[in-house]
């Protein structure tokens, strides 16, 4: 097995259980990063259909807004910016806070509008003499406008947070899928594949041991039966000498001789050449 392909390391019992558990801790981060990438791609796809229609819908408010105040401007003249620009108040009534929307541990700013403190008398009173009507509707359709904006902001802000971060999600999960995963299932593969033959070579080792204890045995069993068997013919031959020594002791002793010439043998007492035996 070619070693780009599975990590380098020892074939041992206790390498296999560590890769084994980065192999499940692998498989595991697979699995919950594939479903927080859906869980993603579900919220930009919702937040790309909003933007969408926020877009189709900002074209037609910023027209009606443009009309309102062209027709504002042709009903009070144009000197009513002045009069405008001296209600006007030094800080404004829309105001805008941000939010934090949490979609599968990813942080999407969220921003919404809100009006601090209600409008002036002066302002409500603007144009009352000539195109106050036109210029209240103006106002509205400008507030629609920017209640728009800040959500179509939103919405944005939102879409490129969510861009970037399912980019490097689908790079993690086919970073696992395609590289971590198949190098740690191919080092478990390289570790069970040498651990198997080093089973193989012990048992071999274990049969050739036994072979040759048996094959000692057998010599050993050999010899004893060949030593013991040399042992009683020695004994055989022991006894017999010692049985025809102790006959002849006992004839003289009793005073007779034995002769070897003819197998003859005289009686002690008895002297008599014409009986031979």
């Amino acid at each position: 097995m070619s070693t780009t392909n599975r990590l380098n390391v020892v074939p041992t019992v206790t390498v296999l259980a560590v890769i084994k558990n980065r192999l499940a801790g692998a498989q595991k981060g697979y699995k919950l990063l594939k479903k927080k990438a859906d869980a993603l791609t579900m919220r930009y796809r919702q937040i790309l259909r909003r933007i969408l229609d926020a877009k189709k819908t900002m074209g037609r408010t910023m027209r009606d807004s443009a009309f309102s105040l062209t027709q504002a401007k042709y009903v009070a003249g144009d000197g009513i910016k002045y009069t405008i620009e001296d209600t006007v108040g030094t800080s404004s009534n829309v105001r805008v806070r941000s939010h934090v929307d949490n979609v599968a541990g990813v942080k999407l700013p969220r921003f919404e509008h809100y009006l601090a403190g209600t409008t002036s008398v002066a302002a409500d009173l603007t144009g009352l003499g000539r195109g106050g009507a036109q210029l209240q509707a103006a106002k509205k359709q400008y507030l629609a406008a920017v209640t728009l904006l800040v959500e179509l902001a939103s919405l944005q802000t939102a879409f490129i947070t969510l861009d970037v971060a399912i980019k490097t999600t689908n790079r993690r999960v086919n970073a696992l899928e395609n590289v971590v995963t198949p190098r740690l299932e191919n080092t478990v593969q390289y570790i069970k594949g040498e651990l198997d033959e080093l089973e193989r070579e012990e048992f071999f080792r274990l049969k050739k041991v036994q072979a040759k204890k048996k094959k000692d045995i057998v010599a050993a069993e050999a010899e004893a039966k060949t030593v013991a068997a040399a042992r009683r013919v020695r004994d055989e031959l022991d006894g017999g000498a010692g049985g025809v020594g102790a006959t002849a002791d006992g004839i003289v002793a009793n005073g007779g001789v034995a002769t070897g010439n003819g197998g003859g043998c005289l009686v002690d007492g008895d002297h008599d050449e014409d009986v031979l035996f």
